[in-house]
């Protein structure tokens, strides 16, 4: 899993509340066990046309936030089922952050064990961000994961985390590479109790 430390990017806003799972990645695309290949199924559905052409007006199809790594959704983002696919295909298309009022905890747990920053905002910060994609779509935020702090053009503000999933996310590592960070400790004590 890549360090997560700073990131600056533009934002791709996603003004839809209760985008579950299915929306996100739709069920027929979780055959595969990896990866590869989803970037193409993220929001397949809502990217293209039955002939299999992009949507124009869906915003990851617009050039203005093509490129973008931090996606603005809607309230009550991955809803649904649990399926880890939804952040497997954000992250193979690239985003690292999610901005949103409240998150699925299924979902939630999901990204962060997979590098997927979830940043949760107020619902005032929240239109403003919607307001400033609107107005400056070129504008660029910068999510400083060690300050808990996204800067914008003209201010800031902090969102939560748990000192756990910071740690991990800063480190690059998941729950298993975080344990065998203790490795050598572990070793020590299973040597001292046999």
């Amino acid at each position: 899993m890549p360090h997560f430390i700073t990131l600056t990017s533009r934002v791709a806003p996603l003004p839809v509340n209760d985008i579950d799972t299915d929306q996100i990645i739709p069920a027929r695309f979780l055959k595969v066990t990896d990866k590869n290949g989803l970037a193409d199924a993220l929001f397949f559905n809502w990217r293209y046309n039955d002939d299999g052409s992009p949507k124009a007006d869906f915003a990851l199809n617009q050039p203005a936030f093509r490129g973008a790594q931090i996606l603005l959704a809607g309230d009550n983002f991955g809803c649904g089922s649990s399926r880890e696919h939804a952040p497997w295909a954000l992250t193979a298309y690239g985003f690292r952050a999610v901005i949103s009022t409240s998150f699925a905890d299924i979902f939630r747990n999901n990204a962060l064990k997979n590098g997927l920053l979830p940043i949760l905002v107020d619902g005032a910060t929240h239109k403003m961000l919607f307001d400033l994609a609107e107005e400056a779509p070129h504008a660029e935020l910068t999510v400083d994961l060690a300050s808990q702090t996204v800067t914008f053009p003209g201010g800031s503000f902090t969102f939560p985390i748990d000192s756990f999933n910071k740690t991990c996310l800063l480190n690059g590592v998941d729950e298993l590479g975080y344990i065998l960070g203790f490795e050598e400790q572990i070793t020590n004590y299973e040597l001292r109790m046999t």
